[in-house]
């Protein structure tokens, strides 16, 4: 028998990047390929790529740069870049880097086994099509590995809303979700290898219309079906659009025991003005009266978002709005940013604010969000949450597992309780997770 050749993947960005992964380790496996944690080792590099952040691109060359010793010391070495800056980027990669063997784009990457033959075989591959083909109908199926307790799940991919800011339109395509079907058959088949916990990935993940019994199902409806999964105890989603949260998904999150009491829907800004040149057509006061009706439907909802400060055009005035919302809504967690320009956005042609005003607000912006989430944190302290624990804690004897709400929570417990969910007392809240014990 053949020894099995190496694959090292680097991951970048968000969690469908994660997922993104994972499917192209199993892809590869049909070629004869088994993960590793070392580069060094590797039959195969894999950079996995996102193109959201500042000089995401930059990042990537630079990154590519620290791999030509490895390539020197090993000529048969073949190197790849997939993702988000592969679509964008596509042949300047090997122009740029012509240690660069392969390039395939996020709706590609079913065909990295016939590319990978292709570049053993001497050739250079460049795959960055919008194919026809459904991806997920070519990945390999059947039985696979078990698996940690929990698991992302691509329901919807590719996004229409074109927010001016965003790249996500170009690399990722049009929106498209997934059949029903298929979904719950991977979502079946993640359970039957130790999944207790799933979360629902897209990048509008709450704009799913993907077809089931009876036509077109919303996101709602799949998670009802999901919740009947025997064996799935908790379902999430993200990333949600304010204009796609529906009646129905609004109404699920108050009478369907397992979707967590989580939610991540980004708002960009507090400032109709620069909602408005960001092209997200919703307002600050739609966006707070979505928030009542949410709270209303899950009292104990907490809240995540993501705010954009320094778009080109923001006065302090509009910066001034964007905290009264923060305030107004109080947020468990957030993620916050300076504007950067991505190429080939509408955005991108717009005069940008002096660096250094940004870096101010985003200061002020994020010392408010840290004692929102700091606050929060601390009011967990003395009640009682349910955690499904993942893994192995640093300290003898410890467990880390996630709660309901998404908080990290470190407990004493017997190493057999992984990937079982416990009812614990939370005893302390440290800066990014809780202590508690079993209950």
């Amino acid at each position: 028998m053949a020894e099995a050749k190496k694959l090292f993947i680097k991951t970048y960005g968000c969690q469908m990047n994660v997922y993104d992964s994972e499917r192209m380790a199993e892809a590869l496996g049909t070629s004869g390929y088994v993960t590793t944690e070392r580069p060094e080792e590797a039959d195969m590099i894999l950079l996995n790529t996102c193109h959201i952040r500042e000089k995401a691109a930059e990042k990537v060359y630079s990154e590519l740069g620290r791999f030509k010793p490895l390539k020197a010391a090993n000529p048969d070495l073949k190197i790849g870049v997939a993702g988000c800056v592969a679509q964008a980027e596509g042949e300047e990669i090997m122009r740029r880097q012509p240690l660069v063997d392969l390039v395939v784009g996020p709706q590609t990457y079913h065909r990295l086994p016939a590319m990978e033959a292709a570049v053993r075989a001497g050739a250079r591959a460049v795959d960055t099509d919008f194919p026809e083909e459904d991806k997920f109908d070519h990945l390999p199926r059947g039985p696979r590995a078990a698996r940690g307790p929990t698991a992302f799940l691509t329901v919807q991919e590719g996004c229409d809303k074109f927010c001016a800011f965003c790249v996500v339109p170009y690399t990722r395509g049009a929106e498209v979700s997934r059949p029903v079907d298929r979904i719950m058959a991977e979502a079946q088949n993640l359970v039957a290898r130790g999944v207790r916990e799933i979360t629902l990935l897209g990048q509008n993940v709450n704009a799913y219309h993907g077809m089931g019994e009876g036509g077109a199902w919303t996101l709602a409806r799949l998670i009802r079906a999901l919740a009947r999964v025997d064996g799935l105890e908790r379902i999430r989603f993200t990333t949600s659009h304010p204009n796609d949260m529906e009646d129905d998904l609004i109404a699920a999150h108050g009478d369907e025991p397992k979707l967590m009491p989580y939610l991540h829907l980004p708002v960009q800004s507090g400032s109709d003005r620069i909602l408005k040149a960001m092209n997200r057509k919703h307002t600050a006061e739609s966006y707070l009266r979505l928030i009542d009706r949410l709270r209303a439907a899950r009292p104990d909802l907490l809240l995540s978002g993501d705010f954009i400060v320094g778009f080109p055009g923001e006065t302090e005035a509009d910066f001034e709005d964007t905290m009264a919302l923060v305030r107004a809504v109080h947020y468990g967690q957030a993620y916050s940013f300076k504007y950067s320009a991505r190429p080939g956005t509408p955005a991108a042609e717009r005069a940008t604010l002096p660096d250094d005003l940004a870096s101010d607000r985003l200061h002020r912006l994020q010392a408010l969000l840290t004692d929102q989430q700091r606050a929060t944190q601390d009011s967990m302290v003395g009640r009682e949450v349910s955690v499904l624990f993942e893994k192995p804690g640093r300290q003898p004897g410890q467990l880390v597992g996630k709660s309901e709400y998404l908080h990290a929570v470190h407990v004493q417990a017997p190493a057999d309780q992984v990937g079982r969910i416990a009812r614990v007392m939370v005893t302390g809240s440290a800066t990014n997770s809780l202590a508690a014990v079993l209950v």
